[in-house]
């Protein structure tokens, strides 16, 4: 019998490899993750590291606190978003003339941020770190559009957790990279290595291949440009639907995360305890969660990976009332968090493939940047409130709705069961069903 190299992979995909489509999987891939680490990379350095910065310098705690403003452009970057799907840049082609285009910005941005002087010009520093944001959120929008255009459907949960993977580390390269580097070199030097670390990217948009561009509809006015996205989107069958299922699939995990600090502390754990044990060890299973759960979609489907996985969240939510009769056990700390973040790191991979697998590739820039805008506000506003829940409630009950709270999203994927064969075949895609 003749075993093919490509035998162990066909086991995911279905069908065997050669040693060309495996080279073609590394650099697809490849590609994806070092695109989320540029994306990855501006995120904190307008945030928590230009915090500290202002803080060391003497900026008043007022002053400080306004920096929250500098993060409204990600929130709202579905109001550009259609532009550039519409707008062709003169060189590079469309999706990666508009990352070299934020790319540079970013670069000459975070650069000029470098050289002022928090003491001195506070306001100044938070225009331009405004600015930043404004071509970080650009940026976001180009690479999923980009992201969704380049890789095939069946490996857009793989794609999904390589450029999870990338915008972690860049996170972690600008924050606790960044902040240790400051108390050696400075904040000033700092800045600058991270400009340079970002133009270094550029080369991965000069080298990446531009995907097919498919033309979108022809408009003659800008109210048409900003509105056909959602206009072909609401066309489709039970689209109100799927926008409340991608407001409601995350919406347990979302509200109960916003409080689990103050949780953790109130059952008498240490801030040592949880960084150790929350935030560096919780790393490596949600990065672990975030990869075998594209995998298991490149196996399932994408519609049965929301099922198995939404379920794993909502038993994993659950979780945190056990924590809170054990007490402080950090072993079980452990346990929880970890069981936790798998659920949540197979659950995003699953979400965000299935967001790329509704978008129209005509209109991918805007109608992805509506969808992770939906996606977004559980974990910015609907969780705002739950600290007077949890107050009123009690912590045991507080989780017990957090957990029953996944159920209405799990509900919700029995109106798309007819999707499932589309969802987990390799080259059909529910984006233009209804039209």
């Amino acid at each position: 019998m003749r075993v093919t190299r490509a035998a162990t992979p066909s086991a995911w995909t279905g069908k065997a490899l050669t040693s060309k489509d495996l080279r073609l999987l590394v650099g697809r891939h490849g590609i994806t993750f070092l695109m989320g680490f540029a994306s990855g990379l501006p995120l904190l350095l307008t945030g928590s590291v230009l915090q500290a910065w202002m803080t060391d310098a003497g900026v008043s705690l007022d002053a400080v606190g306004l920096l929250a403003l500098v993060g409204l452009p990600y929130t709202l970057k579905f109001l550009w978003a259609p532009l550039l799907d519409r707008i062709m840049p003169p060189v590079l082609g469309r999706r990666r003339g508009w990352l070299m285009i934020a790319q540079l910005a970013l670069t000459a941005l975070i650069a000029l941020l470098a050289l002022q002087d928090p003491h001195m010009s506070p306001l100044t520093m938070g225009a331009i770190a405004l600015a930043v944001s404004f071509f970080s959120a650009t940026q976001d929008i180009v690479i999923d559009a980009y992201r969704r255009e380049h890789l095939p459907d069946n490996e857009l949960g793989l794609g999904s957790s390589f450029y999870v993977y990338g915008y972690r580390i860049g996170m972690l390269m600008a924050s606790a990279g960044g902040l240790v580097l400051a108390d050696m070199i400075g904040f000033r030097v700092t800045y600058l290595i991270m400009a340079a670390t970002l133009g270094a990217c550029m080369l991965v948009t000069l080298l990446a291949p531009e995907p097919e561009a498919q033309a979108a509809p022809r408009a003659h006015h800008l109210h048409e440009i900003l509105w056909d996205p959602i206009r072909h989107f609401m066309k489709r069958d039970g689209a109100i639907w799927l926008l409340l299922f991608i407001l409601l699939y995350k919406l347990g995990d979302s509200v109960a995360g916003n409080l689990t600090t103050p949780f953790y502390k109130d059952i008498g754990f240490s801030n040592s305890q949880i960084g150790a044990t929350v935030k560096l060890f919780g790393l490596w299973p949600l990065l672990a969660g975030t990869f075998f759960g594209g995998l298991m979609i490149m196996r399932i489907g994408i519609y049965r990976a929301l099922w198995w996985f939404g379920i794993l969240q909502m038993v994993s939510t659950a979780g945190f009332v056990w924590l809170h009769h054990v007490g402080d056990s950090l072993a079980w700390l452990a346990a929880v968090v970890a069981f936790e973040n798998l659920a949540a790191g197979m659950g995003s991979a699953a979400f965000i493939a299935f967001m790329g697998a509704l978008t129209d590739k005509r209109f991918t820039a805007g109608q992805y940047a509506m969808l992770s805008s939906i996606m977004g506000l559980p974990r910015v506003v609907i969780a705002a409130p739950s600290g007077y829940l949890a107050d009123a409630a009690g912590w045991d009950s507080f989780f017990w709705i957090c957990t029953l709270a996944a159920i209405p999203g799990l509900l919700l994927l029995l109106r798309f069961r007819h999707w499932g064969a589309m969802l987990a075949t390799p080259h059909k895609s529910p984006a233009m069903s209804g039209e």
